[in-house]
C-alpha cells in the first residue's frame, strides 16, 4: 500500500514536471510567434526617412527635364529613385521664396498658418527700417515642424543646413547644424575684399550687404603701408594692405614677380611669416584662424583666393570662411566630429545678395567654390549615418539656388528670356553643361543616401523652389519718390538709401510688400485706415496696374490689400504690408533708391523666383520623388501635387499620426 502511494506521488510529479515543461514550450512558442508579428508589423511600415531638400532646385517637364536626364542616363542615382519610387512636380506657394516654402514644405501648412510670409517681415509697432520677424528664425514659424513630431517619438534626428531650424529646437535626440540665416550662433560669411572705388561701392549700394542691411559682403579698402613686408623680390613697388575678419586681421602684399605688371598677392596671418603665395586665379589651402563672437574666441579657418589683378595693383580677394564651429551646432560636440570628418564646411557657394557677378573673372571663382560645397556635402551624408545612425536626416544645399539666380547661366538657357539669344550655340552648350554639371552633383549627393539608407528607410527628394529668367527689375521706390511719396538722402560714399519715415507715406520693401499710410510711415509702423488711407491705397494700385516697361510690358500680375491676403494669397495678415504684390515672369521688384530715378533697367543676375504665382509658371516647379516599402515603383504621379502634400504622405507611408494643423492631403495613388 505504501509502495502505491510512493508510485502515486512519483506519477503526480512527473505530471508536474511534464505540465510545466510543457507550460514553458507553450510560453517560448507564443513569445516567438508574436516576436515574428511584430517584426513583420514593424517592416510594414519604414521607421526612418532620409529627406533631401536642395535649395532652388527647378525641375519641370519642358527646360529643365530632370527625369528625361535621369532616365537618359545623366543622373543615374535619381534614375535609381524614380525606378524605385514614384515620382513627379510639385508646386511651391507664393511668393515662392526660400524661408516661406521650407515652412511649408516641413510643416504641411500653408504659410497663413505657418506665420512665414517672407525671409524679413514687418509688422505694425515696430521700425520699417529693419525686419521685426526673421522668416528664417524657428522662433517664426507659428506651428512645428516635422522634426518635433520626430523628436517627440524618441527618433535620433538630424538636420543640416536647414532653414528655419535655428534657434534650435531638437532638445533630446538631435543635432542641429547650422540652420542658414537663423540668428543664431557664429555664423561667419565669406567675404570678397576690393580695392577701394567709390563708383564702384556706389554702384553696389545695398547689395553689397548681407540682405541688404548687414555686413558689407564686399568690403572696399584703401592699400595702407601695412606692417607685414614679404621677403620676396618685387620689381614693383609691393602694394600692402590688411583685412579685418571677425576680430582677425589677415596682412597681404602684391608684388610684381615678373618685370611687367603686378602679379602675385602674398598672405600672412600674423603679420610676420608668409603663409601662401597666389596669383590669379589660384586657390591657398585651408588655414586656421581665431575669430572673434560675444567676447568669445572662435577657432575656424580660411581659404584664399586671388579672384583679379590689375596692372595697376588693382585686386579682389575671395575669403572663404568656413561655415563650421562649436557655437553654429548643437550639441557643440558635434563640431569637432565633422570637422574631422569632412574638413571645414564650405556650406554654399557666394551669398545673399550675389556678390561674385561683377566682373568676368568671378564666374570661375563661383564655380571652383560651388564644386567645394557639393563634396563638402556629399561627404556629410557619410559622416552623418557613420557616427550618427540617425533615424531622421534632413538636409539640404543652397547651391542650386546660386548658381540658378547668378548671373551667368539661367538668362542664357532658358528660351523664354531676353538674353536667350545674346550668346552663340556653342557658347549655350557650355553653360549648359555646367548647370548639368550641377545637377550631377546633386545626383551624388542622391547617391550617398542611396548607398547609406537600409531598407527601413523612406527616402524623398524635393526642393523649395525653382529659378525663372529674371529679365528687368523694377525699382518701385524711385517711381513713388517721384510721386512725392518718399522722402529720402542718399549716403555720398556708399550709394545707399536713407528714408525718412515720418515723412515718407508709401514705400515697397523686400519681396512682396508695400507699405502704407498717409500721415507717415514711421518713427513705428502703424496700419493706415479710413478714407485717405483708402484713397491712397486705390491710387497707388491704379499707379502700378498703368505702369509700363519701354517696350509696353506691365510687370504687375496682381495687387491685394492686407485684408484680402489669407483668402487670396494663403498669406498671415498680421504680417503682410498694406499691399501685397505680384510680379510676371521675367520681372522683378526692386527696393533700391538710385540717383536716376530709374524705374526699369536690366539687371545683372539672370535668374529669379520671388513673388511669382507658381501655379502657372511651370519653371519654379520642383521635384518630389520618394521610394520605400509600401511606395509604387517607377510610377508617375498624374499631375502636379502641391507643397503642402508631402508631409502628410511621408507621415502616412509610416503609419505616423498626421497632426490636426496639417493642411496638405496624402497622395493615395502612390501607395500600393
Amino acid at each position: 500500500m505504501k509502495k502505491q502511494q510512493k508510485l502515486l506521488k512519483k506519477g503526480e510529479l512527473m505530471k508536474k514536471v511534464i505540465y510545466l515543461f510543457l507550460c514553458i514550450v507553450l510560453v517560448a512558442a507564443a513569445a516567438t510567434l508574436f516576436s515574428g508579428c511584430g517584426k513583420q508589423q514593424e517592416a510594414a511600415y519604414p521607421q526612418k526617412i532620409d529627406w533631401f531638400i536642395p535649395d532652388g532646385m527647378r525641375a519641370d517637364p519642358d527646360t529643365f527635364t530632370v527625369f528625361k536626364w535621369a532616365e537618359e542616363g545623366k543622373l543615374p542615382n535619381i534614375k535609381r529613385m524614380i525606378e524605385q519610387g514614384s515620382y513627379g512636380y510639385s508646386i511651391p506657394v507664393y511668393p515662392s521664396h526660400t524661408p516661406v516654402n521650407f515652412a511649408t514644405l516641413l510643416t504641411g501648412s500653408y504659410p497663413k498658418t505657418t506665420g512665414i510670409a517672407d525671409g524679413p517681415m514687418r509688422i505694425e509697432g515696430a521700425t520699417l527700417a529693419k525686419p521685426a520677424v526673421a522668416g528664417f528664425s524657428s522662433s517664426a514659424r507659428k506651428i512645428p515642424a516635422v522634426w518635433s513630431e520626430f523628436e517627440a517619438l524618441g527618433k535620433n534626428v538630424v538636420l543640416l543646413s536647414i532653414p528655419g531650424s535655428t534657434p534650435p529646437e531638437l532638445k533630446h535626440n538631435g543635432i542641429t547644424i547650422r540652420g542658414r540665416w537663423g540668428g543664431w550662433g557664429a555664423d561667419f560669411n565669406s567675404l570678397v575684399f576690393e580695392k577701394k572705388s567709390p563708383d564702384q561701392r556706389k554702384k553696389l549700394a545695398r547689395n553689397a550687404r548681407l540682405f541688404y542691411l548687414g555686413l558689407e559682403l564686399t568690403q572696399f579698402i584703401d592699400p595702407s603701408n601695412s606692417s607685414f613686408e614679404t621677403k620676396k623680390k618685387s620689381f614693383s613697388k609691393p602694394i600692402g594692405f590688411e583685412m579685418q575678419l571677425y576680430g582677425g586681421k589677415v596682412y597681404a602684399e602684391i608684388i610684381n614677380t615678373g618685370n611687367k605688371s603686378y602679379d602675385t598677392v602674398v598672405f600672412s596671418r600674423d603679420g610676420k611669416s608668409e603663409d601662401v603665395t597666389l596669383k590669379q586665379g589660384e586657390w591657398s589651402d585651408w588655414l586656421p584662424i581665431n575669430f572673434k563672437w560675444n567676447n568669445k574666441t572662435v577657432a575656424s579657418n580660411v581659404k584664399f583666393s586671388v579672384i583679379k589683378l590689375g596692372n595697376d595693383g588693382f585686386f579682389r580677394i575671395r575669403v572663404l570662411v568656413d561655415s563650421m564651429n562649436r557655437f553654429i551646432v548643437e550639441p557643440q560636440e558635434a563640431a569637432s566630429i565633422f570637422e574631422n570628418e569632412t574638413g571645414p564646411m564650405v556650406d554654399f557657394v557666394d551669398n545673399f545678395p550675389p556678390q561674385l557677378i561683377y566682373y568676368p573673372e568671378d564666374k570661375d571663382t563661383f564655380l571652383a567654390e560651388s564644386e567645394m560645397s557639393f563634396r563638402w556635402h556629399e561627404d556629410a551624408v557619410d559622416t552623418v549615418y557613420k557616427k550618427f545612425n540617425p533615424d531622421v536626416f534632413i538636409h539640404d544645399i543652397y547651391s542650386p539656388n546660386q548658381m540658378l539666380t547668378s548671373r551667368w547661366w539661367l538668362g542664357y538657357i532658358d528660351p523664354s528670356s531676353r538674353r536667350y539669344n545674346q550668346v552663340s550655340d556653342a557658347e549655350r552648350e557650355k553653360l549648359w553643361e555646367e548647370v548639368h554639371g550641377m545637377y550631377q552633383d546633386l545626383d551624388k549627393i542622391v547617391g550617398k543616401m542611396l548607398d547609406n539608407a537600409d531598407s527601413n528607410t523612406i527616402l524623398i527628394l524635393s526642393s523649395d523652389h525653382g529659378a525663372v529668367p529674371f529679365d528687368r527689375s523694377v525699382k518701385l521706390n524711385n517711381l513713388f519718390a517721384k510721386k512725392g511719396w518718399i522722402n529720402y538722402s542718399i549716403n555720398p560714399q556708399t550709394g545707399e538709401h536713407i528714408i525718412d519715415w515720418a515723412h515718407s507715406k508709401v514705400v515697397f520693401l523686400k519681396m512682396d510688400n508695400i507699405y502704407v499710410n498717409p500721415d507717415g510711415l514711421g518713427p513705428t509702423y502703424k496700419r493706415g485706415s479710413g478714407p485717405e488711407y483708402e484713397k491712397l491705397r486705390d491710387e497707388i494700385i491704379k499707379v502700378l496696374k498703368e505702369l509700363k516697361d519701354d517696350d509696353g510690358t506691365k510687370p504687375l500680375a496682381a495687387a491685394v490689400k492686407w485684408e484680402q491676403v489669407e483668402d487670396y494669397l494663403d498669406l498671415p495678415k498680421e504680417r503682410s504690408g498694406d499691399i501685397v504684390i505680384a510680379n510676371i515672369v521675367g520681372y522683378g521688384w526692386d527696393e533700391a533708391i538710385s540717383d536716376d530715378n530709374k524705374v526699369f533697367e536690366s539687371p545683372l543676375e539672370t535668374g529669379y523666383k520671388q513673388a511669382i504665382f507658381a501655379n502657372s509658371t511651370k519653371g519654379l516647379w520642383t521635384p518630389f520623388i520618394i521610394m520605400g516599402k509600401g511606395i509604387k515603383k517607377n510610377y508617375e504621379m498624374k499631375a502636379p501635387i502641391s507643397h503642402v502634400d508631402q508631409v502628410p504622405t511621408i507621415l502616412y507611408a509610416m503609419n505616423l499620426t498626421i497632426p490636426s494643423q496639417v493642411q496638405g492631403k496624402v497622395l493615395d495613388e502612390i501607395f500600393n
